[in-house]
This record gives C-alpha cells, structure tokens and sequence, in this order.
C-alpha cells in the first residue's frame, strides 16, 4: 500500500510518500511546497493544489492522511491554515483518494512515543524508521510521520 502524508500550511505544505507491506514501512518520496507570500491568495492556493495533484499523479497513493486542524490564538492564521487544508483536502477528492485525518498528539504517540514531541525529535524518529532517507525539510518530515502514523492507525485498505 503506498500511503501519502500531508502536513498542510499556506507557507509550506509538507508532503511525504511511503510503502507499506505487512509491518514494514519504506520511503518513496518526500518534499515541500512552498507558496510566495507576495502573491495574492488565489494564486497561491492554486499553486498549492497544483503541486499536491501532482505528487498525488506522480505517486499513485492507495491512501492519504492529513493532520487535523488545530487553532491558533491568531484567527488569520487559523482562517490560512485551513484554506490551505481546504485546498489540499481538494486536490486528493480530485482524485478520489480516501484521506484519514488525525490530530496531531497522536501522530507525535505514535512515531516518537510521546504527543509532546517537538518537530527535532520527529524528524529523528523519522529517520530511524526510514534510514537512509534525505528529508527535504521540517514539513516534510512531519508530512512522512503522519503517514507513518497512518500506516499504524488508519483503516487498512
């Protein structure tokens, strides 16, 4: 099964491909994209959808899995993170793919061992459970943990 994690922002959306059999997990492929604060908002989420559509294409997912929305004490960024999400979400209905949502604590349990980890122990954790790997950056770390995440929680299919 190949499993597409997401980890949604307007600034940069994370996103991280892997393959499971059985127990075993291996990496595909991870990246970022990034959107140019100076475009106005249409474009930058058309940016956004075009490139998640394109991994989505690229990468053939059986499955997708998105952290959940959490609020921020800022509204407007609340309101971006979840155009963003809206926009990323859209872009795996295009294309018919199931996605699970989770919050993020439990994707933090479930690939460091506690919901309190911050984003460096992540990446560790990712590291050790796909070694070898070449992670484009903190997102798509966390984008590779919530499918990790996914391939241990979510709905076998």
């Amino acid at each position: 099964m190949i499993i597409l994690g997401l980890d949604p922002s307007l600034s940069c959306t994370g996103w991280g491909v892997i393959a499971t059999q059985g127990a075993r997990i291996s990496h595909v492929a991870n990246g970022e994209v990034k959107t140019d604060p100076k475009a106005l908002m249409p474009a930058r989420l058309d940016h956004l959808y075009a490139a998640i559509a394109a991994v989505i294409g690229q990468y053939a997912p059986d499955r997708a899995a998105c952290e959940e929305v959490f609020l921020n004490t800022n509204p407007q960024s609340t309101l971006k993170l979840a155009q963003a999400r809206g926009v990323v979400l859209a872009a795996c209905g295009r294309h018919n793919l199931a996605v699970n949502e989770h919050a993020a604590r439990l994707v933090k349990k479930a690939v460091v061992g506690t919901g309190r980890a911050e984003k460096p122990q992540v990446a560790s954790m990712v590291k050790v459970l796909l070694p070898g790997i070449q992670i484009a950056g903190a997102d798509a770390a966390d984008a590779l943990a919530v499918a990790i995440a996914d391939a241990h929680l979510g709905p076998r299919g």
